[in-house]
């Protein structure tokens, strides 16, 4: 079989006898390098090699099956007892979302686990992903057992389909990176499973680079065209124009089934109300079809708001609209002219879904049940709407509900082909319609969509909703739960980004923590999008994150956990500081945010207040807590001696060697945001110089779109989109700043490096004198490098230079002893800054010297 080309990497079959799996089981013991990561595993355990790896060089992983005693539509297997290995975990707290969990055995596992990381060891054990997949009609997750065995959970969610023997329902795979690890495993799932594509294969909508405007926490249900126009007149008056408006729930035809079919629901106007309501169909309701245009009354309708829309203000080039996987929160109506057959069907929680968080969509949907369209017919379900949609001129969708089918498929085959058949329909109808990537998928949070929904799709949301307050009455929600969403989006992006481009929610800017939320959002990686009430806004915060022109200062990677973070809990362990890192076009950035106080509480079953792990975090930071080598756009960092941290918050910049550690701390649900550029020196002046970018947007490293070097090593050419104040590292004053070609004013803050008076350049292997700002000579004095002159070069200068072997780094109260190869050496191999006679006296004396 011919190797599986994609994108610029490639999946290989296997010759085990050439590069064997890392993976063994004798006896009663599952190894990866030797190292027993399961033990006391039961003899009906199978391990067999993958048949895939991701290079010739790369060792395979491993498939992990079983055979049970009966067949059946659900099994629960014990694997092997997990003891003493510390792992990181993403599962099911709603039925629609997943979140990240620590432990370190089997019984520290939670139920309806999608992916499980096991640490690495000094010892030589290598980080391990267990990843559940899907095999014939059966899907699988990870759940705790007894005496500590980690358990999976096969099922097929109908009792008409039932089977005994599996070869393939955990993938194993072992490495050093934890973040090449995850991406390699998903790869080989894919080249096993055949039904997905990943992110990195597929381009996301334009509307990832647009700021944008949701409806939802802005009108609920009452949302109406005039509303939404205003409110979008308000945004571009002030300074914000939104490239993307989204209506979100409240413009379809819905009803209950005690309506007649010819009245819709006028009455549901708080939220929760319209969830027992089915789609009456398929075009918009009453407040949208009633629309008159402004230029024209006799033009009506959907259509006329959206032209309208599009017309009056330029900055808006997408328009979606929300819709529910199945149509709408109950389904389709039975028995309604114009729309497909539909079946109401009770849906059914399996007993992983039981033990999850209780959710309102859930009470309303099982109490009333959900009008399922079957899955031969479901493509004229999506055809109706999505034609329709975009005759009037909708660009695409956020389909939302997304997790439902697993509840409804005992008559249909069972959860893998109802869900393929619902999946491939609407992926149909998506390329047919929205250029095949005009979708928001939301609520989709399970490995059912990741391996089967997401062929095309290719923008997702990573976190629960953004709650103003908390929905169960705790005041203390207001902040808690925003530490909660940061951590759903930063560890959920490890596994979905591998599939879908992460979408980081919505918020409102004028929230107690909106700066918080902005500061995620504006180095996440995704779409940035607010849902204000109309005419409240915090427009100062907004123009942190948009450019005049409706676009954001975009990363181009997505957001991760920092290495250091990802067996931590930065929820409720009153010490983690959550950390996480992106990378722009020319420099890094890393996010740090203290999101302790509430979380998930296996007692209660819910998310909630943890207050006693409120209070101020301390952590270090690196610049190589960024994972420089990710993306299509890597940065190189090889060879570089420095880099010049820019602090967001605290509008400092400090200088930093690639190994060296800065502190942080941070009050309750405050952040810091800091620019990582690699310093680079021109060759001819020898100058240290690093872009920053501009220093009033939130992603101040995201402004820098081109950086070329002059050929002569003495000029700089930065390419900036945006607006605002630009700054760089230099360390020495330039000659001339130029815009366009034309000179301009500029500001050379001599002392911005806040504290790093004697340390600037001591952190290289040049030295300079920087400490004269006592001196009297008034040509020498001031935060420049001290210039040697003929009579300072001696023999007893350059003995001085080379017999310093230590630093003392005064802002940090400790001193370091330079070495090299683990031996006693100088700090410095070179020095400057000599006059030409005093460089031509110190060569005389040294060629006296050797003579």
């Amino acid at each position: 079989m011919a190797p599986n080309l994609s994108n610029g990497y490639v999946v290989v079959n296997v010759d085990n006898g050439v590069n064997p799996s890392p993976f063994t089981l004798e006896g009663s013991s599952l190894t990866a390098n030797g190292h027993v990561i399961l033990s006391d595993v039961p003899k009906n355990i199978t391990l067999r090699p993958s048949p895939h790896t991701i290079s010739k060089s790369t060792a395979p992983g491993a498939f992990v099956g079983f055979n049970a005693a009966e067949a059946s539509s659900r099994h629960v297997v014990p694997i092997g007892q997990l003891k003493d290995i510390r792992f990181m975990s993403i599962f099911r707290f709603k039925v629609w979302w997943t979140t990240h969990w620590v432990g370190s055995k089997g019984s520290d596992l939670e139920q309806e686990t999608q992916i499980v990381i096991l640490e690495n060891s000094d010892a030589g054990r290598p980080y391990v992903v267990i990843l559940p997949l899907l095999e014939g009609g059966f899907r699988a997750s990870i759940q705790p057992g007894v005496e500590d065995f980690l358990d999976v959970c096969l099922e097929s969610g109908s009792t008409q389909v039932t089977d005994k023997g599996f070869s393939s329902v955990l993938y194993l795979h072992a490495g050093e990176d934890p973040f090449t690890l995850v991406k390699d495993a998903v790869k080989v799932a894919k080249a096993h499973l055949g039904t997905f594509n990943l992110l990195e294969e597929k381009t996301p909508p334009g509307i990832v680079d647009k700021f944008g405007w949701c409806t939802w926490d802005a009108f609920y249900l009452t949302v109406h065209p005039r509303g939404v126009i205003e409110g979008v007149r308000n945004l571009v008056e002030g300074g914000c124009p939104p490239g993307l408006v989204l209506l979100d729930d409240g413009w379809q035809s819905i009803g209950h089934d005690s309506d007649p079919i010819t009245k819709e629901g006028m009455g549901q106007t708080a939220a929760g109300e319209q969830m027992p309501c089915r789609l009456l169909k398929f075009q918009e309701n009453y407040k949208f079809v009633d629309y008159e245009s402004s230029k024209d009354p006799s033009i009506k309708g959907m259509g006329a708001f959206v032209k309208d829309l599009k017309d009056e203000f330029k900055s808006v080039d997408y328009v979606y609209v929300w819709h529910a996987l199945c149509g709408y929160w109950g389904g389709i109506r039975p028995n309604v002219p114009g729309l497909p057959e539909a079946v109401v069907i009770e849906p059914k929680l399996s007993p992983g879904l039981q033990n999850t968080m209780e959710d309102l969509a859930v009470d309303k949907i099982v109490n009333t049940g959900i009008g399922l369209v079957p899955p031969e017919l479901v493509s004229q379900m999506y055809e109706g709407l999505h034609s329709h949609l975009k005759s009037v001129g909708i660009d695409g969708v956020k389909v939302d509900v997304i997790h439902l089918l697993e509840m409804l498929c005992e008559n249909y085959g069972g959860r893998v082909n109802l869900a393929k058949a619902y999946y491939d329909a609407l992926t149909a109808s998506v390329r047919k319609h929205f250029d095949g990537n005009g979708v928001i998928a939301s609520m989709e949070h399970c490995n059912d969509f990741m391996f089967l929904g997401t062929e095309a799709i290719t923008l997702g949301r990573v976190g629960d909703d953004f709650w103003c307050t908390d929905p169960s009455g705790d005041p203390n929600g207001t902040f808690w739960l925003q530490g909660c969403h940061m951590v759903h989006c930063a560890y959920n992006s490890l596994w979905m980004g591998n599939f879908i481009q992460p979408d980081w929610d919505m918020f409102q800017s004028t929230h107690p923590c909106a700066a918080f939320h902005a500061a995620s959002r504006a180095i996440s990686g995704g779409p940035i999008y607010v849902s204000d009430t109309v005419g409240k806004h915090n427009f100062e915060l907004l123009k942190t994150l948009v450019v005049p022109d409706g676009s954001i200062l975009r990363c181009e990677y997505y957001a991760l956990p920092t290495r250091d973070c990802l067996f931590e809990d930065p929820l409720h362990d009153g010490r983690t500081m959550l950390k996480i890192w992106n990378l722009n076009k020319y420099n890094g950035v890393l996010g740090a945010f203290n999101c302790q106080g509430g979380g998930w509480s296996r007692e209660t079953r819910r998310n909630q207040c943890f207050s006693e792990y409120v209070g101020k975090v301390t952590s270090k930071a690196n610049p190589k807590d960024i994972e420089w080598n990710s993306g299509k756009n890597p940065i190189s960092i090889e060879g570089v001696q420095v880099f010049a941290l820019y602090y967001h918050q605290a509008k400092k910049l400090v200088l930093s060697k690639p190994t060296e550690d800065v502190e942080l701390s941070l009050e309750p649900f405050n952040f810091e945001l800091i620019i990582v550029s690699p310093v680079t020196t021109l060759p001819s002046k020898s100058v240290q110089f690093a872009p920053i970018g501009l220093v009033n947007m939130l992603n101040t490293g995201g402004a820098v779109k081109s950086l070329v070097y002059g050929e002569e090593g003495n000029s700089v050419q930065i390419g900036v989109k945006g607006t605002g104040e630009m700054r760089v590292f230099a360390s020495e004053k330039p000659l001339v700043c130029r815009i366009d070609g034309s000179p301009v004013a500029f500001e050379y803050e001599e002392n911005m490096q806040e504290g790093l008076e004697g340390e600037i350049t001591r952190r290289s292997l040049t030295h300079s004198s920087w400490d004269l700002t006592s001196t009297r000579d008034r040509e020498r004095g001031g935060w420049h490098p001290m210039t040697y002159k003929y009579s300072d070069a001696t023999p007893m200068l350059i003995k001085s230079i080379k017999d310093v072997d230590n630093i003392y780094y005064e802002t940090e109260y400790r001193r370091e002893w330079c070495s090299s190869k683990g031996k006693p050496s100088p700090c410095f191999l070179f020095a400057r800054k000599f006059t030409r006679p005093a460089a031509l006296r110190l060569l005389n004396t040294t060629t006296l010297e050797l003579r």
